[in-house]
């Protein structure tokens, strides 16, 4: 199973913008150095929730910054984008990287409406915008000639230039939010990015995933190799023990949700559903937060996307989290993983 660093960077000070984009770029050579496989970048706009706020721009940075690590996105609020500027920007930094991209797609925020009217973009619009720009996006990594007549976008243009570096595309995952948007990709066999707050919520997404390509008529070894794709996202409060995980950490990833309950009657909605139910956040020492880990590779899944920073959470806490994830947690998963393609 993979690893990733997810970069969700809030800054509520503008004065401070510029030392916690670093901080980011810093996460993200760090993550390279520990071993990790990939780093996924977020998208928010006009309030701090998300500091570098333009991924395409902030992977091309990082394309420079690093040099093996995956880059992916986690994902891009697809409906706000031009579709040629989309296409473009993506294939400039798949060869910056030298074919380093993971492409994650959303149709847009289910909570922010401010970003929608920001880019004066209709919310209603959103999945039929979205469904319209990854048809366009094909087209123009696959074509020479591209002529495209849709309901929001017409045009003709000779070629799409720079060609992508990876053959015919980077790959392209959808980020899904309920079951029926997970079974729809799975009758394709497309992989996903999820959210999942235990291993065992993740393995019945899997469960339903897999039934729903079996119900399609995919091959077993088809549908095995599409989960081997998928990523699963988690939000961690690590510490070397249980009690400052709990009386230090948890109180950051508090306080991220207070603001961005403040700035959004939806997420305050949705902030309310979660505590509802077993908490979003694993929280505690490598050894508290092992299991559902472990569990998580047992279920095939082809990587896990970590957030170690939440909120107000200065850089020198969620760095040594993410080293402790890497010399106490990693090694385990990785041969539970092995055991399990074993079995």
């Amino acid at each position: 199973m993979k690893l990733g660093v997810f970069l969700f960077h809030e800054s509520r000070d503008p004065a401070l913008d510029d030392q916690v984009i670093h901080e980011a770029i810093a996460e993200a050579r760090l993550a390279e150095a520990e071993g990790m496989d990939a780093v996924f970048l977020a998208e928010h706009h006009f309030d701090g929730n998300c500091v570098y706020v333009d991924p395409p721009a902030f992977a091309a940075a990082l394309a420079m910054a690093t040099d093996r690590i995956k880059i992916g996105f986690a994902v891009l609020q697809t409906s706000l984008y031009h579709p040629l500027r989309m296409a473009e920007q993506i294939s400039l930094i798949d060869n910056l990287s030298k074919g380093r991209l993971i492409v994650g797609l959303g149709r847009g925020s289910l909570v922010n409406t401010h970003e929608y009217s920001g880019y004066e973009i209709d919310p209603a619009s959103a999945q039929e915008r979205f469904e319209e720009i990854e048809q366009i996006l094909l087209k123009c990594w696959t074509q020479e000639k591209i002529v495209h007549a849709g309901k929001y976008w017409n045009f003709e243009i000779p070629m799409l230039r720079p060609r992508p570096y990876t053959k015919p595309y980077p790959p392209v995952l959808r980020s899904v939010a309920s079951e029926a948007s997970l079974s729809a990709q799975a009758r394709q066999g497309r992989p996903v990015i999820m959210a999942a707050a235990t291993a065992r919520g993740a393995a019945r997404n899997i469960e339903v995933y897999r039934r729903a390509a079996q119900e399609a008529g995919l091959s077993a070894s088809a549908i095995d190799h599409a989960i081997s794709q998928c990523w699963v996202a988690r939000t961690v409060v690590l510490a070397p023990t249980d009690e400052e995980a709990r009386e230090v950490g948890l109180p950051y990833f508090k306080m991220m949700q207070t603001y961005r309950a403040a700035q959004s009657t939806a997420f305050e909605a949705l902030a309310a559903k979660n505590n509802a139910q077993p908490s979003p956040v694993l929280c505690g020492s490598p050894e508290t937060i092992m299991g559902d880990f472990t569990d998580l590779a047992k279920t095939g899944v082809g990587g896990v996307i970590v957030r170690f920073r939440t909120g107000p959470m200065p850089a020198a806490f969620s760095a040594r989290a993410l080293k402790l994830f890497m010399k106490d947690i990693a090694p385990r998963i990785r041969e539970t993983a092995l055991e399990a393609v074993g079995d």
